[in-house]
């Protein structure tokens, strides 16, 4: 079976001058690598294509027999790693804590360990009769949410 570790080295030195970076490697049963990628600004199919190939070109398939899938992070797929979060800070993101609370907000910051959200809620002051927006900013640990993923509004 093809290591994963091995296969992590490649795309981080293939990846180590640009500002593409490693979301994640997967190797299945049957030597299935499935390799993810992200970027500050915009993944082409031609970057997919030539760490695709970089990836051939040092494996051996007289060895292991292995088939190779090379792709972006969606945009509506959760987030795996802090780099993530850090690139999407200012955007609207949906959250699903581990106590199964769905919550959405603009992502304010992040560290390795946690990020913040500002969320808006509506609340009713004492004495008033209606409702105003107040925002709250919530923390998380990484470890604490099911996922947090880009939220995609259609207004």
């Amino acid at each position: 079976m093809i290591d994963k570790e091995f296969i992590k080295e490649i795309v981080e030195k293939h990846l180590e001058k640009s500002k593409i970076f490693l979301v994640d490697v997967v190797v299945r049963p049957g030597n299935l690598i499935v390799v993810e990628i992200d970027s500050d600004e915009s993944i082409g199919i031609d970057d997919c294509v030539a760490l695709s190939r970089n990836i051939e070109s040092q494996l051996d398939r007289d060895a292991d027999d292995f088939e190779l899938e090379v792709g972006s992070a969606g945009v509506t797929s959760p987030f795996k790693i802090p780099r993530q979060y850090k690139k999407n800070i200012g955007n609207e993101v949906e959250i699903l804590t581990k106590g199964g609370q769905k919550l959405s907000g603009i992502l304010k910051s992040s560290d390795d360990n946690s990020f913040v959200v500002t969320i808006t809620k509506m609340v009713k002051p004492e004495g008033a009769k209606k409702k105003v927006a107040v925002d709250e900013e919530l923390s998380f640990g990484y470890e604490d949410v099911k996922y947090t993923k880009y939220l995609i509004r259609f207004k």
